[in-house]
């Protein structure tokens, strides 16, 4: 199995970012790692929008879902059912957004290894085809050693994951109803999530070599970018739903 895995994921990744520092990058190692994770993710795109969209459609749904619990009450038989009228009236499927998530596992996994192995303990895997070199220097853009660790990268990494899961949260209405003070389980976690995942990005960051945080902190920004077209684009569809919906009532 780890053999499999070993062809189909890590040698081609390693692979990759070996041809990018012999061309595109200039022998420059950042910038190949930057050319990679671009590349991975624009391959790994259609996988991104989809989880993206079902974690949004379930974000969005979250106060109807309050809603409910405070119309059920205890009454969970009942409250499991709404909340699946719920997702059904609106197509959401509560676990849509997991699957694209875990196919994109192996290949998060496959980089790690690359950097965690360290490329150049690696270069026999280079195939015949791409030119092997003697060895890959690691010091990128002039001063960066990204074989070591390095903690403005990670803190980096961390504020980009902050921005990142800041875009996914929904604002409630500012609108007081009986028992609005007790927060749900869900905002909680959200509000959790917001501050302890960028957290802990941080603290595993500032012990992993520079060149896997910076291809963190790369991904983290191309999927905020992501991020910002898909959902520019289903406002888009939202709106044009309601001009079309007001032209059919009038």
């Amino acid at each position: 199995m780890a053999h499999l895995f070993t062809i189909i994921f890590y040698q081609p990744i390693l692979n990759l970012l070996v041809y990018l520092y012999n061309t595109i990058s200039f022998h420059d190692f950042g910038l190949a790692i930057i050319f990679l994770t671009i590349l991975l993710k624009l391959i790994l795109w259609p996988l991104g929008r989809s989880a993206i969209k079902s974690q949004k459609s379930l974000q969005d749904l979250q106060p109807k879902i309050d809603e409910l619990k405070k119309q059920y009450g205890d009454n969970k038989t009942e409250l499991s059912r709404a909340t699946m009228d719920l997702y059904k009236n609106n197509k959401v499927n509560p676990f849509s957004s997991c699957l694209p998530l875990l196919i994109q596992l192996p290949f998060l996994i496959a980089v790690y290894r690359v950097f965690r192995d360290g490329v150049n303990n690696k270069l026999d895997y280079v195939y015949s085809f791409i030119a092997r070199p003697e060895t890959i220097n690691l010091v990128s853009f002039g001063f960066l050693d990204l074989g070591k660790p390095s903690i403005p990268l990670a803190i980096l990494a961390g504020l980009a994951q902050f921005w990142q899961a800041k875009m996914m949260i929904t604002k409630k209405p500012e609108v007081k109803t009986p028992g609005s003070k007790d927060e749900s389980m869900a905002a909680i976690m959200n509000k959790q999530m917001l501050y302890f995942m960028p957290a802990i990005t941080i603290f595993i960051g500032i012990s992993l070599p520079g060149g896997l945080t910076l291809y963190w902190f790369v991904l983290t920004l191309v999927t905020v970018l992501q991020q910002l077209v898909t959902f520019r684009k289903k406002d888009k569809v939202a709106t044009g739903d309601k001009i079309v919906e007001g032209i059919i009532v009038k």
